[in-house]
């Protein structure tokens, strides 16, 4: 593929820095590859088993394999001309190589929820392609030296697994889902029920294996440290593929204990909800109790790294009026854990090796970050209103505090950490002929416009892997080919805040041509 020269490409940005001459994405289209071509560069280095073209059998299948949000399997959706399911480093590098050189893009897919779609399909007509890693998902656990190799292929369930199968007094802070895609949780951040106790996924971060946009394949050391910054929260898909991710492991007890209490309006759910607002943020970082709140109830779910007698005391003095009693205990190890809260008390360990999704919807998400507790009168109002009118989702909140807060801001590109209360994860979906439904559609931007008062400010703050295109896409100056700096920054400080810059600086210093890009990849900021 053709480079942009230092002198052009600065040229480039210093216009996107000064002026509005930008224009969507979805209107930059490259010169058309040769397919044939393309294919045959492929086809040197890559079995052909692993490839999959538009008029292969198995390309629908390997298309449709976990996309989670079935909005996205419209035939108005663009496409990959081809996917590449490599089993090996080379091929992830020939597919690099390739790309670059026939002037198609890429698009890499680790196989989990990805809300907006962006690992596997493009706003734009331009070609694409997809390296899709699900064959890539081995997982190498070093229990005397509490550490792991993941490939990103793999989801969380299976290296939930296989830690327990290894060591089962460890474990890892990452998400709550077993479905969830490693390679696109750890570059967002990636947090869960331990976040209390151990922060997000990529604070535990410790070395990586790396494939650049030359094919260069690269670990921590040689990428630098403004790269391997990167990669650890800066969102996936913007400074090359993360073949595989080494983490360290951290310790649990044999027995936790988790509960899930529910309480409706008649029951007091409102000032329960008021109260955890400062109270659960505040909770020694063993306790984590997390709300979703939906229709006329709210579910507190919990889970504590400890035996059900150490909890009641905790639970007693510290917050009464939700009345948990021994009844509610359910005791189990650290993994039973994981298949319980997500699956059910009647699902088994193995269960979280489930590689697919429950849930077979269309959807739409959003988030927010709050600093301030919400006055009741508001939250009786969102229980009042909100959650009952028609398309109503759910309000899944997260309290931050304890060790995900104790980190500064700059430490990785994941800012949100001290003074934060809690996350909120707005969620709707629906069911049916992937018509887009007005009610759930329309609930949540609404939902989301009436609570700006009560969120966030300045920059109004967004979780990354809660991926939402309403903040804003990718622009490319006219004439040029790379995503401009500063229409990129309107929605980058909503997931980054000040990191942003650092991001940017990074991305032109890794990939200044802009190779790795989608409608919210990290746009280049030469000097």
């Amino acid at each position: 593929m053709a480079t942009t020269s230092s002198s052009t490409l600065t040229l480039v940005l210093l216009l996107c820095a000064v002026s509005y001459c930008c224009r969507p994405a979805v209107g930059y289209i490259p010169a058309k590859p040769t397919k044939d071509d393309f294919l045959s560069c492929l086809n040197r280095d890559i079995p052909a088993r692993l490839l999959h073209a538009r008029s292969s059998p198995s390309y629908g299948s390997v298309l449709a394999s976990t996309i989670r949000n079935l909005k996205f399997l419209s035939s108005k959706t663009v496409n990959p001309l081809y996917i590449v399911t490599p089993t090996d480093v080379p091929h992830i590098q020939a597919a690099v190589v390739c790309g670059r050189r026939h002037g198609v893009r890429i698009r890499v897919r680790s196989g989990g929820h990805d809300y907006e779609g962006l690992s596997y399909r493009s706003e734009s007509p331009e070609p694409f392609f997809i390296v899709d890693m699900s064959k890539m998902r081995s997982v190498r656990v070093d229990g005397k030296a509490r550490t792991a190799w993941v490939e990103s292929g793999a989801q969380l369930g299976e290296l939930y697994y296989a830690i327990s199968k290894v060591s089962p007094g460890l474990a890892f802070p990452a998400g709550v889902c077993p479905t969830i895609g490693v390679g696109g949780h750890f570059s967002g951040g990636g947090f869960g029920m331990l976040l209390r106790k151990f922060g997000v996924a990529a604070d535990n971060v410790i070395d990586a294996t790396l494939v650049d946009a030359n094919g260069k394949l690269h670990d921590k050391k040689s990428m630098g440290e403004d790269h391997f910054w990167a990669i650890r929260g800066g969102g996936g898909e913007s400074f090359g593929i993360v073949v595989a991710w080494q983490v360290k492991l951290l310790p649990v007890p044999p027995t936790v204990t988790v509960f899930q209490i529910p309480k409706t309006l008649n029951e007091g759910a409102v000032d329960l909800v008021t109260k955890w607002q400062e109270l659960a943020p505040a909770l020694p970082e063993d306790l984590m109790i997390r709300v979703m709140a939906q229709g006329q109830r709210a579910m507190f779910e919990a889970l504590f790294l400890g035996t059900c007698s150490a909890l009641l005391p905790l639970m007693s003095s510290r917050f009464p009026e939700l009345g948990m009693n021994r009844s509610h205990c359910n005791e189990m190890s650290w993994v039973q854990s994981i298949a319980f809260i997500h699956l059910g008390k009647n699902a088994g360990v193995k269960d979280i090796l489930n590689r697919t999704s429950s849930i077979r919807a269309f959807g739409k998400y959003k988030s927010d970050y709050v600093f301030r507790p919400i006055p009741k009168g508001v939250w009786q109002n969102i229980y009042g209103s909100w959650l009952s009118k028609p398309g109503a989702g759910v309000m899944i909140m997260d309290p931050y505090g304890a060790t995900i807060s104790a980190p500064d801001e700059s430490a990785t590109p994941f800012p949100h950490r001290k003074g934060v209360l809690y996350n909120i994860q707005y969620v709707t979906f629906w069911f049916g002929d992937g018509i887009p439904s007005l009610a759930p559609t329309s609930w949540i931007r609404d939902m989301y416009a009436f609570m700006e008062p009560h969120v966030s400010k300045n920059p109004r703050q967004a979780y990354v892997n809660y991926r939402d295109l309403d903040l804003g896409v990718n622009q490319v100056a006219a004439g040029g080919n790379v995503s401009c700096y500063k229409t990129g920054k309107a929605w980058g400080e909503r997931y980054f805040k000040d990191n942003f810059d650092r991001l940017a600086r990074t991305k032109a210093k890794v990939d200044p041509t802009d190779y790795f890009r989608n409608e919210q990849s990290i746009p280049p900021l030469i000097a």
